[in-house]
């Protein structure tokens, strides 16, 4: 199964929403363990559903060194599954996308993510990370997670929209964010924020430089009025940062320049309830 992935030619493997048998799962991460092409592998939905299941994608990630992009949303992990998982996701060499959204983690859970986002200067880590919608995390793990992110020297994308976060969380992640040198888009749609939350976000942006570009607010009780004054002052920022960019393009007027890779690639895709993949398409 998955021939392609052994002759290093697939670049996307999405099974999302599938029902793959034990056996054939255990081809994948075979396969997965075994190709040096692979950047992206889509398991959403529910295909990582057992503890064996976890402990076959641990093993296949440990030998994998090419997989930039995780995506396991709606799979059960648990805290448990996440520490199964946490060895081989922490020694990744490439690893900078991780989608862990509606898995079902806890605060133990954010412990070990919060591994994935090192400190400035100590090692590669996560640029985007996803952690929507995993209710059973509690304001002390929040606290955990918005240390980390204040000093992670990488994480570009953070997405925790539908978890009830509440005023106090929102508080902690704008002194986060008021830290952090690097974090550009943050999403806490359906939080439970208020117009309290609005006020802080928005002194916040007012005054401090950061590095941040996208602020997702809604279906919260927030005024509208406060999101569009929030949305003004991040789009002023961004039109203020373009202009210098274009000066400095300006100035040092380098062509870019596009590599050209030669070697055909490959895009494997499945949706629905499919137990084969249904489409391989030439890149």
């Amino acid at each position: 199964m998955l021939p392609g992935l052994r002759e290093n030619s697939v670049r996307l493997l999405s099974l999302r929403g599938c029902q793959l048998s034990e056996r054939d799962f255990g081809h994948v991460c075979r396969g997965v363990a075994e190709s040096r092409s692979l950047a992206q592998l889509n398991l959403n939905l529910g295909i990582v559903s057992n503890i064996n299941r976890v402990k076959q994608l641990a093993e296949a990630l440990k030998t994998n060194r090419s997989v930039q992009s995780l995506f396991l949303h709606g799979s059960p992990l648990t805290d448990a599954g996440l520490a199964l998982l946490n060895p081989a996701l922490s020694i990744h060499p490439s690893l900078v996308a991780l989608d862990l959204g509606d898995c079902m983690l806890g605060d133990e859970g954010i412990n070990l993510i919060c591994g994935l986002l090192p400190p400035d200067g100590a090692k590669s880590g996560l640029k985007e990370l996803t952690l929507s919608a995993n209710p059973g995390i509690t304001s002390k793990g929040w606290g955990r997670l918005a240390i980390a992110v204040a000093h992670s020297s990488q994480l570009r994308v953070l997405n925790l929209d539908y978890n009830p976060l509440g005023d106090q969380v929102a508080g902690m992640l704008a002194v986060a964010v008021a830290s952090s040198r690097t974090l550009e888009v943050l999403d806490l749609e359906g939080t439970g924020l208020t117009n309290q939350s609005a006020q802080t976000l928005l002194d916040m942006v007012e005054n401090y430089p950061t590095a941040l570009r996208t602020l997702i607010l809604a279906e919260n009780n927030i005024s509208p009025e406060l999101q569009q004054q929030i949305s003004d002052l991040l789009s002023e920022g961004e039109e203020e940062e373009e202009t210098e960019a274009h000066e400095v393009t300006a100035r040092e007027k380098n062509p870019w320049i596009c590599q050209n890779n030669s070697s055909s690639q490959m895009v494997l895709m499945t949706s629905g309830l499919g137990d084969s993949l249904l489409a391989e398409t030439e890149m």
